[in-house]
């Protein structure tokens, strides 16, 4: 039995009675996390666009668009979910069943999964326990294969929660219409070869179209199957197949066998972002973070801040001095002087204005990212990172984190993530309607249907887009119509 066939026997096979009691609370955790921060990324400007896009191309009103009163065919509500739910890079990380991994290859795995089913399932009526277990079996097919490609795909240029993220959407949005296993097949040799995304495009609007892509492509590879669409049989493991073509190879014993055995949501686990940026960029967050008021540090009495870090973290944070907020989640630089002057690390400070500001500018200019030999010797595994904050009267403070909060090591409690949802949720929702998702997220797996969670996260269901105009000006009239 190759690869392929593996995994759609493991989807197709599954059954909700499957998840253990304690990954279906890690589940309901990071399914809360994902919504809020796809609730937060509805407003960005990336978002807005896909959803005037969409709104122009028209078509039945099947699936809501989070954060909106609107509705569209569920391939394209995936898409504009799945941008809105990576437009901040506020979404989720893997963690690497190995030492040997690249931290920066694994997915975001919450985001294309979530978009993906989200659509389908209001779609398709579908319950919570359907819900949810074809969310749990979407992570878990996206973190094993993640885990098990060659780091040639991350390090070539690929991002997996675009290339990755598609697969597992596709298996997801399969389980959410009830395929076996043969159209399963079917369904990733399709959404593999729609599989693209390439980190150059990091710190530009493309980077959470690639989540937003994934989602959509995994929502119509599933579709297209059940009606028939043939496709490789073998798409995984072929010579000419995903992995030897994307990624030079694969470790298949990270993946046989090991499907929800144990499922990687619970080891080696999935990490929660506390700072919407660049996870490589979070361990030295949160360091400083700690640092300037434990020292009481101001920008005027720092010299210079040296950060050092594996040679992966200056491959993907690649902006010295970023000229937007956008650039900015990718940026030391920028991720060191808000902290500083700021104290803090959160949604109102990954900003255009924040990035521009003549105080931030002066401060990036003495923030130097290294290469730490080290932390080099050490591995990619984690994101180690060291600071050396260098005063002017001469001192020098210093310390290390290799995990930010948020982490397995370091993990956020229910209400922690209440609290993020809360904030994240406070740009277009009213406070009942977001205490209402918190309290179904608890007992989603208990719902009859998605419609009081879609009810709670949308406002206006089924506003069809032909029945409301959206502008450039519009928008942000509704916009602010929405947050009142």
């Amino acid at each position: 039995m190759g690869l392929t066939q593996e995994v759609a026997g493991y989807v197709a096979g599954a059954r909700f009675r499957d998840i253990p009691g304690d990954v279906l609370q890690l589940a309901r955790g990071f399914i809360l996390d994902g919504l809020g921060v796809a609730l937060a990324g509805s407003t960005d400007e990336c978002s807005r666009i896909v959803q005037r896009h969409i709104r122009h191309a028209a078509g039945r009103g099947e699936s809501s668009i989070l954060g909106t009163g609107l509705c569209a065919p569920a391939p394209k509500a995936a898409l504009a979910n799945g941008v809105a739910g990576h437009a901040m890079d506020y979404d989720d990380t893997q963690l690497s069943t190995s030492k040997e991994a690249v931290y920066g290859l694994l997915t975001h795995p919450t985001t294309p999964v979530l978009a993906a089913v989200l659509a389908i399932g209001e779609r398709e009526k579908i319950s919570g326990e359907e819900f949810v277990l074809a969310y749990v079996l979407g992570v878990e097919v996206e973190c094993r294969i993640a885990d098990a490609i060659n780091p040639r795909h991350y390090q070539s240029g690929f991002q997996s929660t675009a290339t990755i993220g598609g697969l597992a959407a596709a298996v997801a949005g399969g389980k959410s219409i009830r395929l076996k296993e043969a159209p399963l097949i079917r369904t990733l040799g399709i959404a593999a070869s729609m599989a693209s995304g390439l980190r150059e495009n990091f710190g530009t609007m493309t980077k959470p179209l690639h989540a937003g892509r994934a989602a959509e492509n995994g929502v119509n590879a599933a579709l297209l199957a059940q009606d028939g669409f043939t496709a490789a049989t073998n798409i995984l493991e072929a010579r000419r197949g995903f992995f030897n073509a994307m990624a030079g190879g694969v470790d298949e014993s990270k993946i046989s066998g090991r499907l929800g055995v144990p499922y990687f949501m619970k080891e080696p686990g999935i990490s929660i972002k506390p700072y919407p940026s660049g996870s490589l960029s979070h361990p030295a967050q949160d360091l400083i973070l700690d640092l300037v008021p434990q020292h009481h540090l101001s920008a005027a009495a720092i010299e210079r801040i040296d950060v050092g870090a594996n040679s992966n973290v200056p491959n993907a944070l690649i902006y010295p001095m970023p000229r937007t907020a956008l650039e900015g989640k990718f940026s030391i630089p920028f991720c060191m002087a808000i902290a500083v002057i700021d104290r803090k690390a959160g949604i109102a400070q990954f900003q255009d204005r924040k990035v521009r500001d003549k105080k931030v500018v002066e401060l990036m200019k003495r923030v130097n990212l290294y290469v730490d030999d080290e932390l080099e010797q050490l591995g990619y595994d984690q994101v180690r990172s060291r600071i050396r904050i260098a005063l002017k009267n001469g001192r020098t403070i210093e310390g290390r984190y290799d995990v930010a909060r948020g982490h397995p090591q370091k993990p956020m409690s229910w209400a922690e993530l209440g609290e993020k949802f809360r904030d994240c949720a406070a740009l277009v929702l009213p406070a009942k309607k977001a205490e209402d998702v918190v309290a179904l997220t608890a007992r989603v797996e208990q719902l009859k249907s998605l419609s009081p969670l879609i009810r709670a996260l949308t406002g206006r269901l089924g506003k069809h887009f032909k029945k409301s105009k959206i502008t450039q000006a519009g928008s942000k009239k509704w916009s602010r119509t929405r947050r009142a």
